[in-house]
Parts: C-alpha cells; structure tokens; sequence
C-alpha cells in the first residue's frame, strides 16, 4: 500500500504510521520540518530501506500540498491519503472568553480542503482517513460525560475547525449535514470554498473513513494485549478517554483488514 500521510510528525499519526510501515506499506511524510525526524532511528531505518519518504510542506499551501502528491505518486498510485492534522499547544494560546485559540483559527479545515482540491485524477482514487474529534455536535456534546462538558466548552475553536473539514468532506461525500445545528458557516469555510477548482462535485466522494475519538490520552495500546479493547460504532459512544496508540491500532486495522466495514463511514472511538 503506497500512503500519502499528513501530519504524522507525532501522536497518532505517528504511531498510526508506524503501525503501517511494519505492515509493508510504503509511506511518503509531508512535514513542516523534516529534521523533526533527524534523531528518529525507527524512521531513519525506514527512510535508508526506500520504504519511508520525507518531504517538506504545508498543507495550508494548496502548492506544498500538489508536491505531496506529485511525490508520493513517484512511489505508485497512491492508495490511502492519512491526515492527522492538528494545531500544536505550542501554537495556540487561552481566552477566558473564547477558550483555546489557535492560529489559524480554520488550520484543519483549509488543510482538509487543499487535499481534497489537490487530489490527483487517478483510479482508483486513493482512500482517505482523517482524524476528528469526539464531542464536537450538538449531538455529541450532549453525550458526553457530565465532567468532561465543562472541559470540551473550552475547545469551541479547534472543535469548530475538526467540524469544518468534517463539513468539507461530508458535502463531497453527499452525507447530511446541519449547518443551523453544528456549523460552521461560509465565514469560517471560506468564500465560495464550495466552487473551489479541484474540489470534488457534490456526492462523488467515496472511500472516506472520519475517526471521532473520545478524550485523548498517552496510555499504552490496549489492544496489543486485550481483544475488543475499545469500542468503534457510528452511534454516540459518550465514553470518558480513548489512548492515542489505541486510535492507531484501529486506523491500521481499519485500512489494512476492514476497510469495507468502515469506508464511507464517520465513526466514534473510546473505551
């Protein structure tokens, strides 16, 4: 499997990542800095056996993101485009009024858009992974843990900004979606982002799998050692955490083994 992985610098894209190049898969890394990787020997080891690819980029730069693709389509068709993509703790700052801010406030969004404008004519066209959130819905908020609603209100914009490339791909996938409900609206999108060049039509996007984790949390794989050791289901899960290494387990189980169970699909994960 020839992979085009976006964001996959830490967390669950790495680990996700890793789980893939130990499966065989041939991985081509877009990276605002690919030094992040220069004291990594798992992924030199990759990178000196041709298996691993590292190319510098953003995702907000719709150019950096067709290079991405040009490159990674040197190693192949692609098969899967795996975007992980998030705003850092380090970028971002705290408002007593509006929560945690980041900067841009619709990083994932314009990110999540410049892929799927950027996406090469191809067939088959290439699965695509995306990592979301747990909570961000209306629907979502209300499931959540009574304990844990206090914390996700502080989360309005990067919530806002997961919900705005789930609204993006939703539109090209042909998926309901609430705008009065969940938002966010053409401001936030971006002018006439759905008339964009390269933007796939209204209802022809297929092979999509958005993964709503709950809480996020450095614990160890579970699943390494216990069967059925989280729960994926397109309902509401309310659950309190899931680990990051967990949520990598599922992305490569779901790629690698069970990809017609969950392609087209938004679902939820937790414990």
């Amino acid at each position: 499997m020839n992979v085009l992985a976006i964001g996959a610098s830490k967390n669950i894209g790495y680990y996700s990542v890793l789980r893939l190049l130990d499966a065989k898969c041939n991985v081509t890394f877009m990276l605002r800095s690919p030094s992040v990787f220069d004291s990594d020997e798992i992924i030199q080891s990759y990178v000196r056996s041709g298996q691993a690819h590292l190319i510098k980029g953003n995702a907000l730069v719709e150019s950096d993101m067709k290079r991405a693709w040009d490159e990674a389509l040197t190693h192949g068709v692609v098969d899967l485009v795996f975007s992980s993509i998030g705003a850092s703790l380090k970028d971002s700052s705290f408002s007593l009024r509006k929560g945690i801010i980041i900067s841009p406030a619709n990083l994932v969004t314009q990110a999540v858009l410049n892929i799927l404008c950027t996406m090469p004519t191809q067939s088959p066209k290439p699965k695509i992974v995306t990592i979301s959130s747990g909570g961000l819905t209306h629907s979502g908020h209300a499931a959540l843990p009574l304990l844990l609603k206090p914390l996700y209100a502080t989360m309005g914009i990067p919530h806002k900004d997961k919900l705005g490339a789930e609204r993006a791909i939703a539109y090209c996938a042909g998926w309901k979606w609430d705008t009065e409900t969940d938002g966010p609206g053409d401001d936030f999108m971006g002018e006439g982002w759905m008339e964009r060049e390269g933007l796939p039509a209204a209802g022809t996007l297929k092979g999509v799998l958005v993964i709503r984790p709950a809480f996020l949390t450095d614990g160890d794989c579970r699943a390494d050692s216990k069967k059925d050791a989280y729960k994926v289901q397109e309902e509401e899960i309310g659950g309190w955490t899931v680990s990051r290494k967990d949520v990598a387990h599922f992305v490569a189980d779901a790629v690698l083994n069970r990809w017609n169970e969950f392609s087209d699909k938004i679902v939820n994960i937790g414990y």
